[in-house]
């Protein structure tokens, strides 16, 4: 590591400790020495001026916050001297100009994908099983457990065999040996029976709790939601348990469909409780479908196909002081990458885009695309506002112990996923993305919610990069985890696909650690490679029920 601190634009007035540095310790920086007053712990920032109260925070070159007091110079930024303040954003006229990168080492890249008549290339092949209501939870946990065990798709059994150890050493008189007791392997998920069908990749099961009793939007939105789903290039085929009564109706998401793809013609089997009859017909009828659906979606392998068929999901969770200068900024050099060969990259988290929303609005391809984001960007905090909530509470207490004091200083650093070329789109919470480009879709900035929604939006890939370790997956579309920090890479190694901390240490810049990203993303694409989150089965699947999560 070359300085202990580290500025991020020269219109800022903090520093970034990138270790932790001692009160009384003096910094060089800049050709000035900066006396700390107070400790400052890695990833955190302190003051390189006197702040009067109400003067702005400036980090990334924009207003994060103001001071709540006075602020010495030396003085480490925390919520107790610093609140939340954004820039206010109008729209903009005035065209944007972007230089690509050279991107001519990747022209001639492909990736093996499963290509779709409707033109998409999946990353995967599953087949779906989905109910509109959660009153077919219990019908689908039957089909799940029937399914996963008989076509060789069900998790290791370590943990059910960990528990039957345990009761017979109950049985026996044992229990003083438990809590000494060591187990076999407990990561491992391999399944040693023989897969039947080979070009499926698994079955999924999108358990949920809506449907039904909630508002119209919510239930419109579901069935959009998982039309996205269904339409989706990682999806086969799909089976669809409805009750009949409920306000997501067959009928709403057969709409949903053709909104997607008029010529719809992947297999689809539904199925209607209340025009079944008894709960076994219902089963019976929708395993023999769904069995036949599989020979069909069996028939089509893996072939090559051009980065431009990449749809990629670019998210952060669990994020950390580093996210902004590491991991965040590698995945916006692969999105800018991506957008020059004409794929698709995915930006979300609506709220931790507060405070830079002028950036997005002035890099427009067109004036309506900006005025659009504006509106998103105000109905959604209006929303927030409405049920006694606001952007400025987004920072959970991992971020702000990690650094992150306030939603603007999140969304700066947050922001870099989205590298630096043209908004081509912005979505509205579920569209759908046809757009080649950097596209900008309304979500929270919850973990599952945005990546449910992101791969509904047609992600065949999501890059999700954490500063302090989460474990969140997708059913449908691998879901790689990058460190901003080496040291959470090896303390959480079970979750984590790329380390991005050697940017932090000085040992990769961020353009090489963008293109081993893209590279490894590549394999992972192509089914060489398994995410951790598919290795551990994380299918995490949460609809966002609009205006009551950030």
């Amino acid at each position: 590591m070359h300085e202990p601190v580290l500025q991020l634009d020269d219109r800022d007035n903090v520093l970034i400790a990138l270790t932790d540095l001692n009160s009384g310790e003096s910094v060089p920086f800049g050709g000035q020495k900066y006396v700390l007053v107070s400790r400052v712990p890695a990833k955190h920032k302190f003051a390189t001026q006197d702040f009067a109260t109400g003067e702005p925070v400036v980090m990334y070159g924009v207003m994060v916050g103001k001071a709540v007091g006075p602020i010495r110079c030396g003085e480490v930024i925390t919520p107790q001297n610093v609140q939340h303040q954004a820039a206010p954003y109008t729209e903009n006229s005035a065209p944007f100009q972007w230089r690509a990168p050279d991107v001519s080492k990747w022209r001639s890249k492909s990736f093996l994908g499963y290509h779709r008549l409707d033109g998409q290339v999946g990353t995967r092949n599953y087949w779906l099983v989905i109910p509109l209501v959660f009153c077919e939870n219990g019908n689908l946990q039957v089909l799940k457990q029937a399914f996963e065990e008989e076509l060789g798709f069900a998790r290791s059994q370590v943990y059910r065999r960990q528990v039957a150890e345990l009761v017979q050493m109950y049985r026996e008189g044992r229990e003083h040996e438990i809590s000494g007791h060591s187990f076999g392997n407990s990561s491992s998920s391999a399944n040693a029976q023989t897969k039947l069908f080979t070009n499926i990749e698994g079955i999924k099961f999108l358990m949920h709790e809506g449907g039904c009793g909630g508002t119209r939007e919510d239930s419109d939105n579901l069935c959009a939601l998982l039309a996205g789903y269904i339409h989706h290039p990682n999806v086969a085929g799909a089976t669809v348990l409805s009750l009949g009564c409920q306000n997501a109706q067959t009928a709403v998401l057969i709409e949903e469909l053709h909104r997607r793809d008029p010529q719809f013609a992947k297999p689809l089997c539904i199925f209607d409780q209340q025009q079944s009859g008894s709960e076994s017909k219902l089963l019976s009828d929708a395993i023999r479908s769904t069995f036949l659906g599989f020979i069909q979606a069996d028939t089509i392998s893996r072939a090559p196909a051009p980065l431009s068929k990449l749809s990629v999901g670019l998210k952060c969770g669990g994020s950390d002081g580093f996210s902004g200068i590491s991991a965040n900024p590698a995945l916006g050099h692969v999105a800018d990458t991506l957008a020059a060969l004409g794929s698709r990259g995915i930006l979300a988290e609506f709220p931790e885009l507060c405070g830079v929303e002028q950036d997005f609005i002035n890099r427009a391809a067109r004036p309506e695309i900006g005025a659009r984001f504006i509106h998103l960007m105000r109905d959604y905090a209006a929303r927030a506002k409405a049920v006694r909530s606001g952007f400025e509470m987004n920072p959970s207490p991992g971020n702000i112990r990690d650094g992150l004091v306030t939603d603007a200083m999140k969304s700066a650093g947050a922001a870099k996923k989205g590298g630096t070329s043209p908004v081509t789109a912005v979505l509205d919470y579920p569209e759908y993305s046809t757009e080649p480009g950097l596209n900008l879709l309304c979500t929270p900035g919850n973990d599952v919610e945005c990546v449910t929604a992101q791969v509904a939006a047609g992600a065949n890939i999501v890059l999700f990069t954490t500063g302090l370790g989460t474990p969140t997956g997708n059913p449908v579309a691998p879901v790689m985890k990058i460190s901003t920090n080496s040291a959470l890479a090896h303390r959480m190694a079970d979750i984590i696909d790329f380390d991005a901390g050697g940017i932090i240490s000085g040992e990769m810049t961020i353009a090489q650690a963008g293109g081993a990203l893209l590279e490894e993303m590549l394999r992972v694409a192509s089914g060489q490679l398994k995410t951790k989150a598919e290795i551990l089965g994380q299918d995490d699947f949460i609809p966002w029920k609009r205006g009551v999560s950030l």
